[in-house]
């Protein structure tokens, strides 16, 4: 039974879909105005990851992640460029889709609405909530009246006199503070469409409620984004939304911790202060990445580090805990995920088989049956492979469940040490298969993350360059003729030098390996 914390109950609940055997999800996405940086790619990797675990359980999942294309930010950039909105918004939607495209996310994606292609929807759905009372007109704008709506703070868990209403030259025009914009007037020269108030543009809420309804209906399964997005994005959402169907926009709302730069409140580059908390919207807040604060563009990034090491990194721990970012921290969670490179170039020298060729089961029933056929001799497999779905089952704890990839990873290698599988080929063939299924039950749950699809080219020692691994090769036999003859300043002196040069080795009971 797979069980979600819902934002909106504060308690974990077990996840019953509005249709049998389906679900939707709908991710808020980015506004479009700048490079992507990292923070943007946390909600995405995320729910990409919990798209593939409830599919692989049996549903069927349509995923919507939507574009903001028209917004205050957009415009005061392309002024700024003195170019277009819709230009500057086309150019950081391209880059926004490569980067989902080199993480393995935009073909997982179902639908990416953009704003500028629901204005006539979104037109009618503001007039039907004046229509109902919820929202009236004003000077030109139209805002949602939000003492009309008795339910207002559920999500966040507030009352009015503990929220702030929008100000600027908008606060005038309205009939209490709290009520936020569904469509705003245009200012000369803005971008802007015809409306029955005039020309203008949508509002930054309206925008969801309108996109989710039209690829998801009235009322949907998972509603995702950033802690940041619970008040005021998400409280409008559901405000407008019910108001308008009076029903349930959705039945779980899941936010993902903000990524902190380091793991202390503060900007690379910025002043230190207190930890960020799980949970504590105010101290993750003092911390976040973002396009104002100076960070990366995404793009460079891959340029450093590999895709699947960044979404390891993302991965390895809860999504509702606070992200610790740094260079050296991705590093170092890189470390760990090269002893599974590691394993599957001992596997395929051992086998012959790829590791990444395994035809692993692609859904529960087939790998509870796969591993219910097997009689194991590697009595911890069927143990770790239902310790692994306990953590995903649990909120989607892919950090746990990472752990216990580790731990069976442990378990394989122990396997062949155990069996010297490497040096004594008569054990072999008694040992083959049953290390195969192990491998591939590895394999099996590293895909449910997104995770083991290819090994990244820069770890394939491909033996296409002759003079390289010739070099190498001599480098070797001197390092094991010295350690023979005990001369241990010269071995280790190979093995530090090597480093320097970004070459790892590894001894293994069949000789030394050795890694770029």
């Amino acid at each position: 039974m797979i069980r979600v914390y819902n934002t909106l109950s504060k308690t974990k609940e077990e996840f019953k879909t509005v249709k049998p055997n389906e679900a939707g999800i709908y991710l808020c996405g980015p506004t479009v105005y700048k490079p992507s940086h990292i923070g943007h790619m946390v909600g995405p990797i995320i729910f990409d990851t919990i798209k593939r675990y409830l599919s692989y359980n049996g549903y069927q999942v349509n995923f919507v992640i939507n574009i903001t294309d028209v917004d205050d930010k957009l415009i005061a950039e392309a002024n700024a460029r003195k170019i277009p909105m819709a230009a500057v918004a086309e150019e950081m939607t391209a880059d926004y889709l490569r980067n989902l495209e080199a993480m393995n996310i935009k073909d997982s994606v179902n639908h990416f609405p953009k704003v500028s292609e629901h204005i006539g929807n979104i037109i009618k759905f503001t007039q039907d909530l004046i229509d109902k009372g919820f929202a009236y007109e004003s000077e030109g704008d139209v805002y949602f009246n939000v003492g009309k709506f008795s339910s207002y703070g559920k999500l966040s868990h507030r009352s009015l006199e503990q929220m702030t209403g929008e100000g600027g030259g908008m606060a005038d025009r309205k009939q209490t503070p709290f009520d936020f914009a569904l469509w705003k007037s245009a200012k000369p020269g803005e971008p802007s469409w015809d409306s029955p108030w005039g020309k203008g543009r949508p509002g930054w809420h309206i925008e969801c409620s309108v996109m989710s309804r039209e690829l998801l209906g009235e009322t949907f399964d998972i509603h995702g984004g950033g802690l940041d997005l619970v008040f005021p994005h998400h409280e409008n959402e559901i405000a407008q939304s019910e108001a308008r169907h009076n029903k349930p926009m959705c039945h779980y709302w899941m936010h993902n911790g903000l990524m902190q730069a380091s793991s202390e409140i503060g900007k690379v580059g910025g002043r230190k202060t207190r930890t960020a908390e799980e949970g504590n919207l105010e101290s993750q807040e003092a911390g976040k990445i973002s396009k104002s604060k100076g960070a990366n563009a995404f793009r460079d990034m891959l340029k450093q580090f590999e895709p699947e090491t960044i979404r390891f990194f993302l991965l390895s721990s809860h999504y509702r805990r606070p992200i610790d970012f740094s260079f050296e921290r991705i590093e170092e969670v890189g470390k760990g995920l090269e002893t599974f490179y590691r394993f599957a170039k001992r596997f395929e020298k051992i086998t012959g088989q790829n590791f990444y060729y395994l035809s692993a089961a692609v859904n529960r029933t087939e790998g509870d049956r796969v591993i219910g056929n097997v009689t194991p001799a590697i009595p911890e497999l069927s143990e770790y492979r239902a310790k692994f779905l306990e953590s995903m089952d649990d909120d989607f704890n892919t950090g746990g469940a990472i752990g216990v990839l580790f731990e069976l990873l442990r378990v394989l290698n122990k396997y062949i040490d155990d069996y010297k599988l490497e040096t004594e080929t008569e054990n072999l063939n008694n040992h083959q298969t049953l290390l195969i299924h192990g491998a591939t039950v590895l394999r099996e749950l590293g895909l449910t993350l997104g995770l083991f699809y290819e090994l990244p080219k820069e770890k394939i020692n491909t033996g296409s360059d002759e003079l390289v691994n010739k070099l190498m090769g001599l480098l070797l036999e001197l390092r094991a003729a010295a350690r023979k003859n005990k001369d241990f300043a010269t071995a280790d002196k190979i093995r530090k030098d090597l480093a320097g040069l970004g070459i790892t080795l590894e001894d293994r009971p069949g000789g030394t390996e050795w890694n770029l």
